[in-house]
């Protein structure tokens, strides 16, 4: 992926000043074990207590200019950041509006969000009470050693997903999906939150049409590695991975089939009108 020259503005660099992060894992690592127990309604919380024996380790504190291993991958996470912006912006005023560009906040293991307590083990994740993106650059050795995605596009494919969310945030998609989620049962909600991904995971597709239409950012195997990071946060293979069988109703974000499908035809059509998973005959 090319990305050299570019950088956002709207980069809140927190690392080194995170707090006490809980460690343990028995093999599955602190993000799928996260992940897995959100998707079967478990508290995370708990989860990382009773897997790391309720342990936690302190990060460690950077210094004023002191570089770090992580730095390029902050350079790469601005960029991209960069990149969503020039998308957005365009779309947006394409259609008569202005976007508001999110900020995205890089951190080590915790920290405080206006939607309360965030932590690296719960993956890169946006929050929609003061339009964030929170990042512990962690992820993308997760991304690669435990979910078997490497590469930079499929990196940019996450960061351009949580985007996906703020532009959803924007629009009022989400407050409308909340609302309804209220006057159904459980499996209603999930199939909500599961439309709700699908459409996060098509506009991540736009953003890669029209970043490379016009920055030419796209490399060969670039598109493949954006595939194999979707694959590799389904449902059913994130089912998989714990052990669990898998539970359509139970599903918030979409089968690994889904979650491609849905990615291409962003990313092919190059139209925001072509997310609109909620209305869409396709699973």
């Amino acid at each position: 992926m090319r990305w050299d020259g570019l950088r956002s503005s709207n980069v809140e660099d927190r690392r080194g000043l995170g707090g006490p992060v809980a460690i343990g894992g028995g093999g599955l690592g602190l993000l799928a074990i996260v992940v897995i127990s959100m998707l079967f309604g478990a508290d995370p919380r708990q989860v990382l207590e009773q897997v790391g024996g309720g342990q936690t380790q302190q990060v460690q504190q950077r210094q004023p200019g002191q570089a770090r291993p992580d730095d390029k991958l902050a350079e790469f996470s601005s960029a991209v950041l960069a990149s969503t912006e020039q998308t957005w912006r365009q779309e947006f005023s394409a259609r008569g509006s202005t976007y508001e560009e999110p900020r995205l906040v890089l951190y080590d293991g915790y920290t405080q969000t206006g939607c309360g307590g965030g932590q690296a083990a719960m993956g890169p994740f946006y929050c929609p009470l003061d339009h964030r993106v929170y990042l512990d650059l962690s992820f993308f050795r997760e991304l690669d050693q435990r979910f078997g995605a490497p590469g930079d596009f499929a990196g940019a494919y996450v960061i351009a997903h949580e985007v996906g969310h703020h532009v959803q945030t924007l629009l009022g998609v989400s407050d409308r999906v909340r609302a309804a989620q209220q006057s159904g049962g459980r499996s209603r909600a999930n199939a909500l939150s599961v439309r709700l991904e699908l459409q996060a995971d098509c506009l991540a597709g736009v953003w890669a049409h029209h970043a490379n239409a016009r920055q030419k950012i796209i490399e060969p195997g670039d598109v493949e590695e954006g595939i194999r990071a979707a694959s590799a946060v389904g449902d059913d293979t994130l089912s998989r991975a714990s052990g669990r069988a898998i539970a359509p109703d139970a599903f918030t974000h979409g089968s690994s089939e889904q979650r491609v499908s849905w990615f291409q035809t962003g990313y092919q059509s190059g139209r925001m009108e072509a997310c609109d998973t909620f209305n869409s005959g396709r699973a």
